[in-house]
């Protein structure tokens, strides 16, 4: 789902409120509930989390060109020459993958925040079970920890089995780099997945005591 579709509004404050029944107020709650589930964790997200992994390591690896080229005992000028043409290309492609990374990034913690102040509205046992999405949250956790997996098996492999005739500081740089591309994007997936899983089953759970003072509010997905 593109980033561009408008999410659904935040309800309106209490004094505005014109709900005819409960009825109405839940049905509306569990549509806006499901759509801001999909938007942070459905299928179309994740593969456009995916998206966005794969351009930030192509763009990286075209860096990475010019970076073993230079980092070699002997860098042959035509070499260089080509490693700083590809890297000219895989900035292009760098700079608009970290953009997209961010923005989406910021159009999670909106979601997040709609998804907070309508689970607030009301308690709904099966629309707040659906929350959960069981599936989704483990698919991003297993893809997720397998790219903090390889970020760091990466991050150890390249700096142990390198050796300067091939290419010594510049395929380093360039597999530290891939290394942490990985992991960032790993730990953000993680985050994600455990965090909106959590808010999910504390919704589900049992009900506050009322003396615990409101200002403590619903838990927000983390």
């Amino acid at each position: 789902m593109s980033l561009r579709t408008p999410l659904p509004p935040p309800p309106p404050p209490a004094e505005l409120r014109s709900w005819p029944d409960r009825e109405a107020r839940i049905a509306d709650r569990a549509l806006a509930l499901d759509v801001l589930g999909r938007r942070l964790l459905g299928p179309g997200r994740l593969v456009m989390f995916l998206v966005w992994f794969a351009l930030l390591e192509l763009g990286w690896g075209l860096v990475g060109v010019l970076l073993t080229s230079i980092g070699g005992p002997a860098p042959d000028p035509l070499t260089v020459a080509t490693g700083v043409f590809v890297a000219i290309l895989g900035i292009g492609v760098l700079v608009p993958a970290v953009w997209l990374t961010v923005r989406a990034a910021r159009h999670d913690r909106t979601v997040r925040e709609r998804l907070t102040q309508w689970a607030a509205l009301d308690r709904h046992g099966p629309t707040d079970a659906r929350l959960r999405a069981p599936a989704l949250s483990a698919c991003w956790l297993l893809l997720s920890f397998a790219m903090c997996g390889v970020g760091l098996w990466l991050g150890f492999a390249v700096p142990a089995g390198t050796r300067w005739e091939d290419g010594g500081y510049g395929l380093v740089a360039y597999g530290m780099g891939a290394a942490l591309i990985l992991w960032v994007n790993g730990l953000t997936g993680l985050t994600k997945a455990v965090g909106h899983y959590r808010f999910a089953v504390r919704l589900t759970g049992p009900r506050r005591p009322a003396g615990r003072s409101a200002s403590s509010g619903l838990p927000r997905p983390e």
